[in-house]
């Protein structure tokens, strides 16, 4: 197969979808990789790094989305990369369609065989594509929620962790999950006080077994999370209904029961968010304040320490990107039923239930797409 990568054009997207590395073992399996030239530089992966692993340096995009059969990327491909999509070329990269119909339009329209990183499965209903990134943004929510409490950046002026003598700051964390453990873990570690909410009383039996003292855990209902949200320096957002568009949580109104200078970290912006008052930001200008409160709302984070995330989302991507390359992408899904939940769009059909419910399409099941009885 000719397996294209080309450079991320999202604003401050300095990951790549494919590490020398990668490229290496696709190339031992007898691929062709062509790398637009640049693509790695973000990382520190120079075109000559590319070469040596075997891959083909192709300058700009635009061969690569004409010519390869598989796109792999990171983020989800901007409306110029769409535009040049095809029917019968496999697009495998994160997507979050739910809440962006003006991708998903573009998908249809394209015909293009559109796999999800984000929906791709594991054993117990995991979401192994979605968690090393899941684990960086949630320990980078709690350093870039600690600098916008800064004065000088619209914040109350609280370190999160105090001084002997000073109390330390309160950090609610929304979201016992992937997100949630790790910007719960950060917290500790600076030493704040830390309460973290769920609705499952499993997450919070493990929750309490694993932090013992060092964080508080309380069950999410509308009560409690008001109290805990109104208490907090710094709430960091981190629910995820996998493929759909994130719960509104946190109410407006509510923001007017906060302390002024609180900061709010929407780690759930990419699936919509999941406060009221979110709209996604960027690495360029990362925050805004609305009645007093500071929302920070980066959609790609991780996407600030490229070298580490793309590292770790090479080493769970990859596995897929060979079987879909060594037997094409139905038999891999044939193969592979969690891989195969991970197809959102194919050939004009939305493929993926929560999105063609969120987004009014009709829905069309990935074991019909395969010709799977079920």
């Amino acid at each position: 197969m000719r397996i294209g990568c080309p450079r991320e054009i999202k604003n401050h997207e300095y990951r790549v979808g494919l590490t020398p590395e990668s490229v290496n073992e696709l190339v031992a399996h007898g691929h062709e990789v062509w790398i637009e030239s640049g693509a790695g530089l973000g990382i520190d992966a120079k075109d000559a790094d590319y070469v040596e692993a075997g891959a083909k340096i192709v300058g700009g995009p635009d061969p690569i989305f004409a010519e390869c059969e598989m796109v792999v990327k990171v983020k989800e491909p901007q409306a110029v990369e769409r535009a040049k999509l095809r029917e019968g070329q496999v697009l495998y990269t994160y997507l979050h369609l739910a809440p962006d119909p003006e991708q998903t339009a573009d998908l249809v329209k394209s015909g293009v065989t559109a796999i999800a990183y984000e929906t791709v499965t594991g054993p117990g209903g995991t979401l192994p594509l979605l968690k090393p990134m899941s684990q960086v943004a949630g320990r980078m929510s709690v350093q870039a929620g600690a600098t916008a409490l800064e004065k000088a950046h619209g914040g109350r002026g609280v370190l999160l962790g105090g001084v002997p003598g000073v109390m330390p700051g309160k950090v609610t964390v929304i979201g016992g999950g992937v997100v949630g453990w790790n910007a719960a873990q950060m917290a500790v570690g600076l030493g704040a006080d830390v309460t973290i909410l769920d609705r499952s009383p499993e997450q919070l039996e493990r929750l309490g077994m694993y932090f013992e003292s060092r964080a508080k855990t309380r069950f999410s209902n509308k009560a409690n999370l008001h109290e805990a949200v109104c208490e907090a320096d710094l709430v960091i957002g981190a629910v995820l209904i996998p493929g759909a568009a994130a719960p509104k949580l946190v109410s407006r109104e509510m923001l007017g029961d906060m302390k002024k200078g609180a900061v709010l970290v929407d780690v759930a912006i990419d699936q919509g968010g999941c406060f009221e008052t979110s709209h996604p930001t960027t690495h360029d200008d990362p925050t805004f304040v609305v009645d007093g409160i500071v929302h920070y709302c980066v959609a790609n984070m991780p996407g600030a320490v490229a070298r580490t995330s793309t590292y770790a989302l090479n080493n769970v991507t990859l596995p897929h990107a060979l079987a879909i390359a060594d037997k094409g992408w139905e038999q891999a899904m044939r193969d592979n039923p969690h891989l195969a939940e991970g197809l959102n769009v194919h050939k004009g059909e939305v493929t993926y239930e929560a999105v063609a419910r969120e987004l009014g399409y009709g829905y069309r099941p990935v074991p019909d797409v395969l010709g799977i009885s079920t």
